[in-house]
C-alpha cells in the first residue's frame, strides 16, 4: 500500500482515537466524500453544487456486545464522544453470538482509481460539457435535462486487531434525458468512468437526443411476451437486482436467497457468466471492504451454473466459510452484495441481433424497477426513454411503454444472443460492466401510457 501525507494523516487520526477506546475491540472507518454536481434542465444549468464531508463510523465490542455510532466531528473530543456513545449503547445490548470478532487483514492491493482530471474538474468544465449537449438539443428542437457529477472518495479502516487500509478514488457520472413534449418523444443515455476525460458529453447527448427524435408518436402494443433486445443499461439494471436477490451471502446463509441450496445447479443459459470483479481494469473498485478485508474476485455464475455468493465476516461465519471482502459499513444492516458486477460478452453485434429478430422490442432501459417476488428474483418496471418495435429484422418505429415483469434468472436462461461490446453502467453505488442481450419470451403485463 502506497504511503502519502494524506494517507498518513487519516490513518494517524484513526490510530490516535483508537488508542483511547474504552472497548475490548474497536473498529474505526473513515468515509470522506467530495461531490461536485451540475444539474441542468430545459437546456440550461439549474444548480451547481459542491459538498464535502467526512465521518467516522465506530464499531465497539465490549463483553460480547457490539455497538455502532458515527460522527462527522473529527476532532479528538468528537471521536472520543463517538466511542463513548458506542460504549453506552453496548451496555443496553445483549451479547452478539453471531459476531465473528475483528481480525487483522493484510494490506489490500493498490488499484489505479484516482484521476487528477476528475478531482480538479471545475464548474466551468462541467458547464462547457452541458453547453455542448444543450446546443445539440436546441438544434433539434428538443430540451435536455440531467446531471454531470464528479466525486472524490477516501476510505480508511483501522481496527484494534492491527488492520490498516486506505483508498482514494475518483468517479464521474453523466446522465442525459432528452424530451419533445408535444409528440411524446423521449430519450436517455448515461456514461460512467473514474476519469472524467474518458467521457464524451456530446456523444452521450447525441444518443439521448437521437432516441427522443426516433421516439416521436409511439403506438400502443398489447401486453404479452415478446422477444426483446435489451441495451446494456437495461441488462445492468436486471443484473444489479440479481446482485441484491441472489448473490448476497447474508440471505444465502439464512436460506432466503435465490441461490440458497442451489450452488452447482444450472440456473441460466450456458452463455451466461457473471463475476464480481473489484479489479476490473476499466473501472477498478474499492480493493477492501468496510471491515478492512481485501476484496476477492468471485465467480457467481459460470456458463449457467451457480458457483458462489459474496460474504462479509458475519455471513461467512453463518455459512461456514470465509469472507470475500464485501462488508458494508457497520451502520448498514443490509448485508453484503456485489458492487463490481460483470457479465461476459458474446459475439453478436447490435445490428446482428436486430437483423435476426422477426418481431420483437428494442429496450433502452427500465424505470422504477423494483421487487415483485424476491424469492424468485422477479422484478417489475416500465420500459422508458426509447422502446422500439422490430419487424422482419428492422426497427419500424416507436411503441408505448410497457410494464415488464421478468424473473431474472429465467429470462437469462432464454438469452439467445449476447452483445460483443460492453459498457459501464452505474447505479446505487455499484458499477456493472455489461453487454446488450437478446432474450425470448420476455413478459409484459400492461401498457403504461
Amino acid at each position: 500500500m502506497e504511503t502519502s501525507p494524506e494517507k498518513n494523516a487519516i490513518i494517524g487520526l484513526l490510530e490516535h482515537a483508537l488508542s483511547r477506546s474504552p472497548g475490548q475491540q474497536t473498529e474505526l472507518v473513515y468515509l470522506g466524500l467530495r461531490e461536485a454536481t451540475t444539474r441542468f434542465a430545459e437546456n440550461a444549468i439549474r444548480q451547481n453544487m459542491l459538498s464535502a464531508d467526512a465521518r467516522v463510523i465506530v464499531r465497539l465490542v465490549k463483553e460480547g456486545r457490539v455497538a455502532v455510532s458515527s460522527t462527522n466531528d473529527l476532532s479528538p473530543a468528537g471521536l472520543d464522544r463517538a466511542m463513548s456513545d458506542a460504549a453506552q449503547i453496548a451496555a443496553f445490548l445483549q451479547p452478539d453470538e453471531t459476531f465473528p470478532g475483528l481480525m487483522q487483514s493484510p494490506a489490500a492491493r493498490d488499484v489505479a482509481a484516482f484521476y487528477l482530471s476528475t478531482d480538479t474538474c471545475s464548474p466551468v468544465q462541467r458547464a462547457d460539457a452541458v453547453a455542448g449537449i444543450a446546443a445539440q438539443a436546441r438544434a433539434g428542437g428538443l430540451e435536455t435535462s440531467g446531471m454531470l457529477q464528479t466525486v472524490t472518495e477516501r476510505v480508511a479502516v483501522v481496527n484494534s486487531a492491527g488492520t490498516r487500509q486506505f483508498f482514494v478514488g475518483t468517479r464521474t457520472e453523466l446522465s442525459v434525458s432528452a424530451a419533445d413534449d408535444p409528440t411524446l418523444g423521449q430519450g436517455w443515455a448515461t456514461a460512467a468512468n473514474r476519469d472524467v476525460q474518458a467521457i464524451d458529453p456530446e456523444t452521450v447527448g447525441r444518443i439521448a437526443i437521437d432516441k427522443a427524435v426516433r421516439s416521436r408518436n409511439p403506438v400502443p402494443l398489447p401486453a404479452g411476451e415478446y422477444t426483446v433486445i435489451l441495451e446494456p443499461a437495461a441488462v445492468g439494471q436486471l443484473l444489479l437486482f440479481l446482485g441484491f436477490l441472489a448473490f448476497s451471502g447474508k440471505s444465502f446463509a439464512q436460506g432466503r436467497g435465490v441461490l440458497s441450496g442451489r450452488l452447482g445447479e444450472t440456473v441460466t443459459g450456458a452463455s451466461i457468466t457473471i463475476n464480481e470483479n473489484p479489479f476490473l481494469p476499466e473501472y477498478p473498485g474499492l480493493p477492501f471492504d468496510y471491515e478492512g478485508i481485501p476484496k476477492q474476485k468471485v465467480i457467481l455464475i459460470e456458463k449457467g451454473i451457480a458457483k458462489g455468493v459474496v460474504h462479509d465476516s458475519r455471513s461467512a461465519k453463518m455459512a461456514g466459510t470465509t469472507s470475500t471482502g464485501h462488508a458494508l459499513p457497520a451502520d448498514n444492516a443490509r448485508g453484503p452484495y456485489p458492487k463490481n458486477l460483470t457479465l461476459l460478452p458474446g459475439k453478436a453485434t447490435m445490428e446482428e441481433m436486430i437483423a435476426s429478430t422477426p418481431r420483437g422490442l428494442l429496450i433502452t432501459h427500465f424505470w422504477y424497477l423494483n421487487y415483485l417476488n424476491p424469492m424468485k428474483a422477479q422484478v417489475s418496471g416500465s420500459t422508458r426513454d426509447g422502446t422500439f418495435l422490430i419487424e422482419n429484422g428492422a426497427i419500424t418505429g416507436p411503441v408505448g411503454n410497457l410494464r415488464a415483469t421478468p424473473t431474472i434468472l429465467e429470462s437469462f436462461a432464454r438469452a439467445e444472443q449476447i452483445g460483443s461490446e460492453r459498457v459501464l453502467y452505474p447505479q446505487y453505488s455499484a458499477i456493472m460492466y455489461v453487454p446488450a442481450m437478446k432474450i425470448a419470451a420476455f413478459p409484459f403485463v400492461e401498457d403504461t401510457e
